[in-house]
């Protein structure tokens, strides 16, 4: 199996409890020591618990992202992403930055980047997706 980069929106289904999206993680962490997400995803994280003041779930958050590992953003995943953005706005179809951004992390560390918005990331040459959900 090859390493994983989770998605917010699965790492979002992983705290509100989704057994399936907990299954993947159990059996990921059986062959791995960590959970991989992107500085992006714990940004948007934070930033939605401390907006809807979710003090319980910001403290198990935190205590997670402390037991996990968190991916920065580099120079190689800068350009990556923004050759992302200028392929796919000259196809007339650009996704957001933050998605941007996150997916060039995923390319240049060589992970399969997990996320339920799949047909969103599909437009992504060289990304491999996967979607825990199922």
């Amino acid at each position: 199996m090859k390493q994983v980069m989770i998605d917010t929106d699965i790492l979002s289904l992983f705290f509100r409890g989704n057994e399936k999206v907990k299954e993947h993680f159990e059996e990921y962490l059986n062959e791995f020591e960590m959970i991989n997400i992107s500085i992006i995803t714990y940004y948007e994280i934070l930033s939605g618990l401390k907006y809807r003041d979710s003090k319980k779930i910001l403290t198990s958050f935190l205590e997670f992202a402390e037991q996990n590992k968190i991916i920065s953003l580099t120079l190689e995943s800068i350009d990556i992403s923004s050759n992302i953005y200028s392929i796919l706005r000259k196809q007339g179809n650009p996704l957001d930055d933050i998605d941007l951004l996150i997916a060039g992390i995923a390319i240049s560390n060589d992970m399969i980047f997990v996320t339920h918005n799949t047909k969103h990331f599909n437009r992504i040459e060289n990304l491999i997706i996967a979607d825990w959900t199922l």
